[in-house]
């Protein structure tokens, strides 16, 4: 192992392929590491004996639910923004051509006690049981401001800039109730909570721009698309990119330990007594736990079902948005199903996950609410983990973390966070002006 590695990838989780592969492609030497037998790390997918290991401490599940292998479950789930910055860079980097994608059938929030389609045009606006009469002619002129925008085309601003004017003030002009811009904020533009309303109106729009054009992408029922077989073919499909530019792999490596000089520089990684030795080291926190902080944790239910989730039209794969407003809470909640549509169940099963940022102790009673919406479970398991971030410099000492995967179901918040390093350690930045249609999701 007497090599020298302009960088050494430690994980093999999903922002860490990523960027093993963008790096590859820049023509770096790049080793890649991880002390489990699998590719994944926290973002892996697991067959049902896998899970049943995991979660029961046993590798017999039932057989009422079918084949161990027919399913994929994965342990961090999220869908693709058709049009969004991961697709991006999965054409950027063509490794669209290891990967077949099918839309997303639905996008729901939930209001007031009950699940409603999430309305992202002027025309569904007007359509929508979530407004009344007179609201929803207000909301129709606000889609409409929106849809309408260019950034560089002041003729579309109406007199406002942007950049200066805060969300609460852009939706004060069009007198939208609060009900309103809670789906808005939330189901359309996907932020977490509700510190956007005092940012800057220009993040908001271009949110609420991008579900739109995902939208109109597939002429779906959402924005989304989502791989066959599950996430756990993202992580690997970057690992082929990888190694078709060089670069190396290694899973089940124990210990991986990153050795320091005198600087308190990386120089190298030290593993079953051999050392590789490299220039930067990019990894995720549990890598470098001393590294990090804690900035929460995170939630989850992962449900086993026998039926789509109710008042969703039936829908083979969904995504329901519960506002905390909603709910009484700090932060969202989210709904994701999917099913043997995407090859990651049976036939006539569905796999639901319920997600959170944990605000108690008590994930069951926590999650709750978004339990309750599923209908009949045929098995769940409850999960919670810690998130964490970086608190080193890399500039000083050449490592370059990731953080913790939060609760949202899309990918949005994981690439930017993706590119953010891929900057810190290149320099550079992604190309992502790409033609999107070159990825394309089977309709059927």
């Amino acid at each position: 192992m007497d090599e020298e590695y302009d960088v050494i990838v430690l994980g093999t989780g999903l922002k860490e392929c990523i960027l093993s592969g963008l790096l590859s492609v820049d023509g770096l030497k790049v080793l890649h590491m991880d002390r489990n037998e699998y590719y994944g790390g926290e973002s892996t997918s697991l067959n049902l004996v896998q899970l049943w290991k995991k979660f029961r401490g046993s590798d017999k599940p039932p057989s009422h639910l079918g084949s161990s292998r027919d399913y994929n479950v994965d342990m961090i789930p999220k869908f693709m923004m058709a049009n969004g910055t991961l697709v991006r860079v999965l054409i950027h980097t063509d490794v669209t051509k290891y990967l077949s994608f099918k839309a997303v059938d639905g996008s729901y929030v939930f209001n007031k006690g009950k699940i409603h389609k999430v309305p992202a045009t002027d025309m569904e606006a007007l359509k929508s049981p979530l407004m009344g009469i007179f609201e929803k002619r207000r909301a129709r002129k606000f889609f409409i401001f929106v849809q309408d925008y260019v950034e560089s085309d002041p003729r579309t601003h109406e007199g406002m800039d942007l950049t200066r004017v805060t969300t609460r003030q852009l939706i004060a002009k069009y007198g939208l109730d609060d009900n309103t811009v809670d789906f808005i904020g939330h189901a359309l533009a996907l932020h977490r909570d509700d510190r956007y309303l005092d940012e800057p109106a220009l993040d908001t729009v271009k949110r609420m721009k991008l579900y739109a054009e995902s939208l109109a992408r597939f002429q779906g029922g959402s924005p989304y698309i989502y791989p066959l077989y599950g996430l756990g073919e993202l992580p690997q499909a970057f690992a082929r990119l990888s190694a078709v530019y060089g670069g190396t792999y290694m899973l089940n490596k124990p210990e991986c330990k990153v050795e320091f000089d005198e600087e308190g520089k990386v120089c190298g990684v030290t593993s079953e007594g051999e050392t590789a030795r490299c220039k930067k080291v990019v990894c995720d926190p549990s890598y470098l736990p001393n590294k990090v902080r804690k900035v929460g944790k995170v939630a989850r239910a992962i449900c086993i079902m026998s039926h789509p989730i109710p008042n969703t039209n039936d829908s083979h794969s969904v995504q329901v948005i519960l506002p905390q407003k909603q709910l009484g809470r700090r932060s969202d909640m989210y709904l994701f199903c999917c099913s043997y549509a995407h090859c990651v169940a049976p036939k006539g099963k569905f796999i639901a996950f319920v997600s959170t940022e944990a605000e108690t102790d008590q994930p069951e009673t926590e999650l709750k609410p978004g339990i309750d919406l599923l209908g009949p479970i045929d098995e769940i398991f409850f999960e919670v983990y810690d998130r964490y971030e970086p608190v080193n410099e890399p500039s000083l000492d050449n490592c370059f973390l990731s953080t913790s995967y939060d609760p949202t179901t899309h990918f949005e918040s994981t690439v930017i966070d993706v590119l953010n390093m891929y900057t810190l350690i290149t320099g550079k930045v992604v190309d992502l002006s790409v033609d999107l249609s070159a990825a394309s999701a089977a309709d059927e």
